[in-house]
Order: C-alpha cells, then structure tokens, then sequence
C-alpha cells in the first residue's frame, strides 16, 4: 500500500486521486485550502484535510496545484529528506522545487486521462522511484524525458487533450450536420480516436502506412484526406502545439525570477 497525498484538488488532482482510487494501491489523503474542493472527490480519498501538517510521512506527494501558487505551498511544508515531491505544475523546474524543500524532487507532466487511467505522462527525475514508477504505471502510460525537453511534453501530452477534444467535437458536430443523432456521433467520433490510438500504440506500421491502409483507392477515405493533404490543417495543429510549449517556457521564466 502507497500512501500519497495530493495537494490541490483541482481538475488535475482530483483526476490522479480518482485514478489512484480505481487501482486500489493507495492510501490517498486530498488536501485543499477550500473545502468545498473535496465535494467531487472526497469519496476518492480516504481522508480530506485543510492542514498541510496531514500531509507530511506520505511515501509520496503531489504538488498539484498552479504555477503560481507552487511558492506559497513551499514556504509551508515541511518534508523530510527521505520524502518524495513530485511537481506537475507547468513551466516550474525542479530546481526552483528543490531549493525549497528537502525532500526528493520529481517532476511529471500528467493529463486528465488519470482519471481513468489511460494517462498519458513524462517524467523526469534524477534516479527512478519505485512508489512514481507504480503510479505512473497504475495510471497509464509513462515515458522518462530530460528535464529541458518538458515543455515540450507540457504542449503535446499535457495540453494534448483539449486539442483533442476539439477535433472530436469538430467530426460529431459535423456528423449532426450531415443527419445524424448528436449522442450516436459524440460516441461514433470519440471511440474512432480511441480505436485509432489504440492501432497505432499497438501497430509496428509506421503513421502513414496506416494513413494507407485505411485509403482504398477510389474509395471514401482518400476523398476526404485528399482535402486535409490540401489544407494546412497540420500546420494548425503543429502551431496550437508550439504556442503552448512557448507558454509553458513563459511559465518557467516568471518562476525564476
């Protein structure tokens, strides 16, 4: 059993406590400064506290709250050297963490889908840590990165998401346009992106051979790639990715200052 604690809850906390819980590993204590935070996901934990105290002796801690609030949380807790802070707040290093804790510092981009558990994570740190390893595992999906490359991680699988989401929602809203039911299409153009994420996880093909393989000749797809192959819609797609890693570096700068 790993005891975690989860400080902020949040959209993000709330997601890796609710995660957690699913795996039935953990022993999670959800802390907030406002009580009315643990009404969604008070069930989740097996104890909610507005004392930072409670969270010390925790195998691990989540520092999830936002970047600027990370400081303030600092100049309260109190972790002791054979402690484990992990950090998820986008654009602080651990090296600003570091100098304000004693504990062992790792640093985790996560996303929503923590909460049910198909996340997708990158994680740096200076030695693996078993208890992060198994949540991170527990969690979803996890890859180890070098610390400079996070920002990067930050725009593709943390902010990846909501693209996402915006593209799901693009295909169902014209699939209602075209006739058909809006829940049959919400269901129909969100399990196509799962389907699909799943193959190429799964697949030794390469993006474009699947690209191909699903492109009869003649047939309806290639028709309707041969639209994309003319709009610069990989360009958009590349330029929301590069804002948000531009942001996530913006993040970064104010912290160190």
């Amino acid at each position: 059993m790993i005891d975690v604690s989860v400080i902020g809850c949040g959209n993000m906390g709330s997601a890796l406590i609710t995660g957690l819980s699913k795996a039935e590993n953990y022993r999670i204590t959800g802390y907030d400064v406002d009580p009315d935070a643990f009404e969604g996901v008070g069930a989740y934990c097996d104890r909610t506290t507005t004392n930072l105290e409670d969270v010390q002796g925790s195998d691990v801690v989540v520092l999830a709250v936002k970047p600027d609030i990370v400081p303030l949380v600092l100049e309260d807790l109190a972790l002791d050297a054979d402690g484990t802070l992990v950090t998820i707040a986008a654009g602080v290093s651990r090296e600003v963490v570091q100098a304000e804790t004693e504990a062992t510092v790792i640093r985790v981009m996560p996303n929503l889908a923590a909460e049910t558990r198909n996340m997708a994570a990158a994680v740096s740190w200076d030695e693996p840590d078993e208890n992060v390893r198994q949540m991170l595992s527990d969690l979803g999906s996890f890859v180890e990165i070098d610390e400079d490359l996070m920002h990067v991680a930050t725009a593709l699988n943390g902010s990846g998401p909501a693209f996402v989401f915006y593209l799901i929602q693009a295909m169902r809203d014209r699939a209602v346009e075209e006739g058909l039911d809006a829940e049959d299409a919400r269901v129909l153009a969100a399990q196509t992106f799962v389907g699909a994420a799943e193959t190429v996880l799964q697949s030794d093909r390469d993006i474009d051979s699947l690209i191909d393989a699903v492109c009869s000749p003649g047939g309806t797809t290639i028709e309707g790639m041969d639209v994309l192959f003319d709009s610069d819609v990989d360009t958009v797609v590349g330029d929301a990715l590069s804002a948000a890693r531009r942001r996530s570096v913006e993040l970064s700068e104010e912290a160190d200052e």
